[in-house]
């Protein structure tokens, strides 16, 4: 049984692998990226080629992921810093009463499996978030951080 739902304005490069059970929607996804099962990609969001993001992974709208990208199981992007169900009058709130930060994740980054990745936060090239992590500031590139908060536990080289 196959169940996806994907909208028509999505963008798909060649060899693009999708799972069942996802939601993309108005979002871009790269050559050779694989899409794995339970996945939702908001629009906007943008995921480059050769990546792989894993089951359970929640890509909102403003998330810009690179080239050669990992991101492990259940991945959670935040895009509002500060999120209410209502206006100050009590009313739901609507996309007018919000405004998205982006974040981005550079060139063969790796997300652990369970991280949190906050709104507004750069992660570097080549650099590897720990599982269970909580991003809350940048990431710079060649590092490996990790807990949460996530901090900085080592730098690596350029060969990763």
């Amino acid at each position: 049984m196959q169940i996806r739902k994907i909208s028509s304005d999505v963008k798909t490069g060649k060899d693009v692998k999708i799972s069942d059970f996802v939601n993309l929607y108005g979002c871009e996804i790269g050559d050779n990226t694989k899409i794995g099962a339970f996945v939702e990609v908001q629009k906007g969001a943008k995921i480059g080629k050769n990546c792989k993001i894993s089951s359970h992974t929640f890509v909102c709208e403003g998330v810009q992921i690179g080239d050669e990208v990992f991101v492990g199981h259940g991945v959670t992007f935040i895009n509002d810093p500060y999120p209410r169900a209502t206006t100050s009058d009590g009313r739901l709130q609507t996309e007018e009463d919000w405004v998205c930060i982006s974040t981005t994740v550079e060139k063969r980054a790796s997300i652990g499996s369970n991280a949190t990745v906050l709104a507004g936060v750069t992660i570097g090239a080549n650099a590897i978030v720990g599982a269970g992590s909580v991003v809350t500031k940048d990431v710079p590139s060649n590092t490996v951080v990790a807990g949460n908060p996530a901090k900085i536990l080592k730098t690596i080289g350029e060969e990763r």
